[in-house]
């Protein structure tokens, strides 16, 4: 096409659009356009209400889009034996993945499996590890964990390079979760390159080490704060891998992620396609060749609602929804009645079939990049990439992303989005269907299992000020 032709052609498009434009204001007879049609995200994003068909996008697929995303379900029961039963049970209907949280990872949420590597054998015992993935929550002893995984592996005689790993080593999520790590900065950095190095020489693949921005979404992070603060972790983990002596090219694709989806369909997608896109411009800036990003999504922690807990079905299935269209490589929806407790069966059951669903019934795996080309989602997806490209070069020049949470930076800036998150639903300018808008009269009974919470973790010789995951319903004192 020549210029001439192309401009025509965008003088076109924008005498539609006045023509539309028109017509909209017409129709909202005095209304402002700006007031009634045009919204922003948390982090200022504006959200037109009708975009043009994106003409230049690229598509962005999951590491094997040949294959339906893994269904993860969480292994979080402090009873061993209930544990092994759900994981058991899980498998049989249909999961293909297993999340094991221990106890005092920050997702955790009060509860968790022992800390004993008794509780992970036992929990993995008669799983078929050749067809289920098996991701470790990050939590403080993670390293250990993942000493325990590969003895387990050793004494089932099971080959690794067969097998969908993740180890969820991640000292900026537990720091920022737990506000505690075990050595001081200085030493972990000297440290991890060596354990690193081991792993290596062990051939263990899968992902070594995550990228986990929930805790930060948990706590109030918006979209662009998390994306950064993962892609801050992820170049913390480069660094290391350089100490040790790895070649970034193989070293690359040992680094995973873990985001949150929440309630917000389109900017839940572009959340996931926006990680992988920073993803690759990050490894373009170490001039090595691109690896597909390894994301695992977990539906909001924070979006859950202890009123009307039935309506948290209708959110985490949306979010679900979202993380699949976006394109994340394995989802694992947190059970409704979360919010009253260690969900029950029937809570768990609801949660993974919502997932086989959606990939069995209504096959939203059968295209490659469902969202590749919207208008929407694209202008969000590069939006909020530079945002999020933003907020890590703020988070590398306070010292990194150790440093910057040990200054308390990052806390205060998730403080300040949570907080004005937190009084726009006070006033009403947001609302929450069940909680602050249309509640029930009544509460029904929720079911969930009898455990006893998890204290937190107090041991360490760094410390920072935590960010604890909070519920929007209890921030604005909605909560049941």
């Amino acid at each position: 096409m020549g210029a001439g032709a192309l401009t025509r052609e965008v003088d076109l498009q924008n005498a539609d659009r006045q023509r539309w434009l028109a017509l909209a204001e017409k129709a909202l007879a005095g209304g402002s356009f700006e007031d009634r049609l045009v919204s922003h995200s948390d982090d200022g994003i504006r959200i037109e209400p009708l975009y043009e068909r994106s003409a230049t996008a690229e598509p962005m697929v999951r590491a094997n889009p040949g294959a339906p995303w893994i269904v993860s379900q969480r292994v979080d029961d402090p009873d061993i034996g209930r544990a092994k039963a759900q994981a058991l049970d899980d498998v049989a209907q249909g999961a293909t993945g297993l999340s094991l949280v221990f106890e005092g990872a920050p997702n955790a949420f009060g509860y968790g499996l022992p800390r004993t590597a008794e509780a992970l054998e036992a929990v993995l015992d008669g799983v078929p590890l050749n067809r289920v993935q098996v991701r470790i929550d990050a939590h403080p002893w993670s390293r250990a964990v993942a000493d325990w995984l590969v003895a387990f592996l050793g004494k089932r005689r099971s080959d690794p390079a067969k097998l969908n790993l993740s180890f969820g080593i991640d000292p900026a999520a537990i720091f920022a979760g737990t506000g505690r790590l075990r050595m001081s900065i200085e030493a972990l950095q000297e440290s991890m390159p060596q354990s690193m190095a081991h792993f290596f020489s062990m051939g263990v693949p899968g992902v070594l080490l995550e990228a986990d921005g929930r805790v930060f979404h948990n706590a109030g992070a918006t979209e662009a704060q998390e994306l950064g603060t993962m892609m801050a972790s992820a170049v913390s983990y480069l660094r290391m891998f350089e100490k040790a002596r790895q070649p970034l090219v193989y070293a690359a694709p040992h680094i995973g992620f873990a985001l949150s989806v929440d309630q917000d369909q389109l900017l839940s997608m572009a959340k996931v396609r926006a990680l992988r896109r920073l993803w690759a411009r990050i490894q373009e800036a170490c001039s090595i060749p691109a690896s597909t990003a390894s994301i695992h999504a977990e539906t909001s922690y924070r979006m859950m609602t202890a009123a009307d807990p039935e309506t948290n079905i209708l959110r985490t299935a949306i979010a679900c929804f979202a993380a699949a269209a976006g394109g994340a490589d394995s989802i694992s929806i947190l059970p409704h009645t979360i919010a009253h407790g260690l969900p029950a069966g029937f809570a768990r059951r609801v949660a993974r079939n919502a997932q086989l669903i959606m990939a069995e019934e209504s096959h939203v795996d059968h295209v490659a990049d469902p969202a590749g080309g919207s208008g929407a989602v694209e202008a969000l997806t590069n939006d909020l990439c530079a945002a999020a490209w933003q907020e890590f070069q703020r988070i590398e020049a306070e010292g990194g992303v150790l440093a910057s949470l040990q200054q308390g930076y990052i806390q205060n800036r998730v403080q300040t989005a949570a907080a004005k998150r937190n009084a726009e639903y006070r006033t009403g300018a947001r609302a929450i269907v069940g909680t602050t808008l249309f509640r029930a009269g009544s509460e029904r009974p929720v079911e969930t299992l009898p455990a006893e919470r998890r204290p937190a973790l107090t041991e360490g010789v760094a410390t920072c000020e935590p960010l604890f995951p909070v519920r929007i319903d209890q921030s604005i004192g909605a909560g049941a």
